[in-house]
């Protein structure tokens, strides 16, 4: 289980996350939401421990993650996956060296056990044919899954996931988050996923959380958050420019 407890962060004096208190029940995936340059990918490193607060914890399993250090964190680390905005995958290796990247670096398996988790992950992806390509061999939405074949390879418990389909057209978009249902049901890990997709998440996530002006402001499963007649929450999804936020 995840918690984070009073969670505040502030840059250059302008807070962005202002005491934010959430939970996420183990097995569950939750979306969160927000406008653009709100902070949720800044709460997602947080919760990550890439990023520490000003002031709050998170746990995770009843962990502070921000007090372990050395080997007690390199191991908390090691239960974590993350899809990143951009896939983050590294230009000069191949879709199998991505692939293996972690596994070379935090384990001591043999080259055998690498192979068959590589190419595992690779066929789970549908681009078993396509591990000796280079990332800019590929199109957007491979660049995405085999960005996160390497996030799912060491088997993590938990799975952080930036907005999957920014750059991608709604079709391919649609296969990622499909691809993503796909593995949290097989896997049934724990997650956190920033998204602008708020329809197309809603049938494949167990919690919505919207964060606004550093706070959570709705937060339930997604048939509680449509009753809940938040002024804001039902102009972000309506994608309406009248209402109580004001885009410029």
């Amino acid at each position: 289980m995840i918690e984070i407890l009073g969670l505040h962060k502030s840059f250059n004096g302008n807070p962005v996350l202002k005491g934010v208190t959430l939970t996420v029940r183990e097995g569950e995936l939750l979306a969160l939401i927000g406008r653009s340059g709100i902070g949720k990918s800044v709460l997602l490193r947080h919760i990550a421990g890439l990023m520490r607060p000003d002031a709050g914890t998170v746990k995770i399993d009843g962990t502070d993650i921000f007090k372990l250090r050395g080997r007690d964190l390199v191991e908390m680390r090691k239960r974590f996956g993350f899809l990143f905005q951009g896939g983050a995958l590294f230009d000069s290796l191949t879709v199998y060296d991505n692939v293996a990247f972690p596994l070379r670096e935090r384990t001591s398996l043999p080259e055998a056990q690498i192979k068959d988790r590589v190419f595992n992950e690779l066929e789970h992806m549908g681009m078993k044919n396509d591990w000796n390509k280079y990332p800019a061999e590929l199109s957007g939405g491979m660049r995405k899954r085999a960005a996160l074949a390497r996030a799912l390879v060491m088997g993590p418990s938990i799975m952080f996931f930036d907005e999957p389909t920014t750059g991608l057209d709604p079709i391919i978009g649609q296969n990622i988050l499909d691809y993503i249902h796909r593995c949290h049901r097989e896997l049934e890990f724990t997650a956190v996923m920033v998204t602008h997709e708020v329809q197309k998440v809603f049938g494949i996530v167990q919690q919505v959380a919207m964060i606004h002006q550093g706070e959570i402001i709705v937060c339930g499963s997604p048939e509680a958050v449509r009753q809940q007649n938040d002024p804001v929450f039902d102009q972000f999804v309506r994608g309406d420019s009248k209402g109580p936020v004001q885009y410029i």
